[in-house]
């Protein structure tokens, strides 16, 4: 097996080949990723929309994101493991921020976390950082504050968002964030801030120019049955696949045909004095 990835390994990849992530919620899931050799696995709050049936990642809870990073840990032995804190745990103060912070790495078992926002979360990262917890950012579209953006549209599309795209990635790189994911920004725009800031870019419908590319487990797989995005590659179609096998165990059990005999477990003995009457 490879050696554990870390931080360090992380940022020493800039400008040296392609990092991949992918999200990943339960443990069978992550044992698979991560011995396919992907680098970073995140638990993602996408998991709100994925797994829990939520209209938005804002509901998502610290308690859910910790239940599911445990889950992640347990079939994660090299990869190295990032926890998004979700909405309203990072932003109602430092000491705040830094105790969800400390948990995702105490209970959680993550390797780090991932926080949403630019200039305004600079002092966040520095005390996250300073308390011994990597940051990676993330910046474009920031799922969690959506509405404010517009809803979910592509950022830094004109020349003045696109300059403050740009100054939000530089203040966090200065705060000390281990990478950067630029979602849904103009690719022309993601390369030149991949090529403005010292740490890693981590693209999602950011183009090729990024340091490195995620993608969520579950569009990839085509197992999605949600808008999926434009950006998104789908590199199996399991959904109507799934669909499939279970109408075909639905037919079988219907109409007898599953359990076979191959499927039945032997008895040792003869078990017909059970019927009574002997």
């Amino acid at each position: 097996m490879a050696d554990k990835c870390t931080v360090k390994d992380i940022l020493a990849r800039k400008g040296q080949g392609k990092i991949t992530t992918l999200t990943a919620y339960d443990a069978a899931t992550a044992r698979m990723l991560d011995e396919s050799g992907i680098d970073i696995l995140l638990v993602g709050d996408s998991l709100g929309m994925v797994l829990l049936g939520y209209d938005s990642t804002v509901p998502v809870t610290m308690a859910e994101m910790l239940h599911h990073c445990r889950a992640v840990r347990r079939g994660t032995m090299r990869a190295l493991l990032v926890g998004d804190m979700p909405f309203g745990s990072f932003q109602a103060g430092l000491s705040e921020a830094v105790a969800n912070g400390v948990r995702f790495l105490k209970e959680g078992g993550c390797d780090g976390v991932k926080i949403e926002g630019g200039q305004e979360m600079a002092e966040v990262v520095r005390a996250l950082t300073r308390a011994g917890v990597p940051v990676m950012g993330h910046l474009g579209l920031t799922p969690q504050t959506a509405g404010q953006l517009g809803g979910f549209k592509v950022q830094g599309r004109d020349l003045e968002s696109a300059r403050k795209l740009l100054l939000d990635a530089q203040s966090l790189a200065e705060a000390g964030v281990f990478a950067i994911v630029l979602e849904c920004v103009p690719g022309a725009l993601a390369g030149i801030v991949t090529r403005q800031v010292a740490v890693p870019t981590i693209g999602i419908g950011a183009g090729p120019e990024c340091d490195g590319q995620v993608l969520v487990i579950n569009d990839l797989l085509g197992l999605s049955e949600r808008h999926t995005p434009s950006f998104v590659k789908k590199y199996a179609d399991l959904a109507p696949q799934v669909r499939e096998a279970v109408t075909a165990f639905r037919d079988e059990v219907r109409s007898g045909a599953f359990p076979a005999a191959e499927h039945t477990f032997a008895a040792k003995n003869d078990f017909s004095s059970l019927l009574g009457g002997n």
